[in-house]
């Protein structure tokens, strides 16, 4: 692999991490018409995953300070310090959607750590992909189509669990991380924006795991990794095109629904495949 195609995969991974059309999906077929050896890229992959997770933290940088202030609120609470009224009402709320994105992380922890080998070994391929991408993009019509007909809803600690739950989809590629989770938000009576800004503060904990985990295998298995300068340009890449992919949606979803990104999934699922039969 060289610098260009770093940088292509770069743009591909910080695009399509949270616009929700699938990083992983859109990642491995990229690497293979580059063909590049999917699974030697594993470690590649990691450090453009890094790099999304790098615009996460700056774009909700204040949200993440209000995170971890309200864990220690709720920690010295737990161990007797007395709040004033003012310190309550600033951190309580941000203490209790700490709570509930540590609840909606395990089930993809769980998942991931029973089943990833396995899903990689069995979905991580072009077919499966554009399966995916037709399957859940047609289920993005059904969560606008539910939504419209149901009350909106603040997040509880329940929705959390259950866009947790959806989240552990997208350890198969080709279903979207960031599509699973939002949808289901949306479908439980979320407004899109809160449903996104669930999705990404989600995502960054997921991200994180994913990546931590994946290294450790990638170690463990002896992985070569590429060069300073051909992981720095995906790094870096993928952070910039992150940032402002994160940007547009919180921005589109004010006013759009998701019809745009389903239609798009089906098309595209439905290209690849008619490409592999052509092939």
């Amino acid at each position: 692999m060289d610098i260009f195609q770093a940088v292509i995969l770069g743009l591909v991974q910080g695009i399509t991490e949270f616009l929700p059309i699938s990083s992983s999906g859109h990642l491995v077929l990229a690497e293979s018409l580059m063909h590049l050896d999917v699974e030697a890229m594993k470690s590649f992959d990691i450090a453009v995953h890094f790099g999304t997770l790098l615009a996460i933290l700056l774009y909700f940088r204040k949200d993440f300070l209000k995170l971890v202030a309200g864990f220690f609120w709720y920690l010295g609470k737990k161990l007797g310090v007395k709040s004033s009224p003012e310190d309550v009402k600033k951190h309580e709320e941000w203490a209790k959607l700490c709570g509930w994105l540590i609840a909606g992380t395990i089930p993809a922890i769980v998942v991931g750590l029973f089943f990833s080998d396995y899903l990689d070994e069995n979905f991580r391929n072009a077919t499966s992909v554009a399966v995916m991408m037709v399957v859940v993009g047609v289920l993005f019509f059904v969560a606008e189509y539910v939504a419209a007909r149901i009350k909106s809803n603040e997040l509880t600690l329940k929705n959390a669990v259950l866009i947790g739950v959806a989240q552990t989809l997208a350890l198969i590629p080709g279903v979207s991380r960031s599509g699973a989770t939002i949808a289901s938000g949306i479908a439980l009576g979320l407004k899109r924006e809160a449903a996104a800004r669930f999705s990404f503060l989600l995502g960054a904990v997921a991200i994180a795991a994913a990546a931590a985990y994946s290294l450790l295998q990638a170690f463990k298995g002896g992985a070569a990794l590429p060069s300073f300068d051909i992981m720095s340009a995906g790094i870096i890449t993928s952070f910039v095109t992150g940032y402002a992919a994160i940007a547009f949606l919180m921005s589109f979803l004010k006013k759009h629904t998701l019809h745009i990104f389903g239609i798009y999934r089906v098309l595209f699922g439905f290209a690849i495949l008619y490409l592999m039969v052509l092939r």
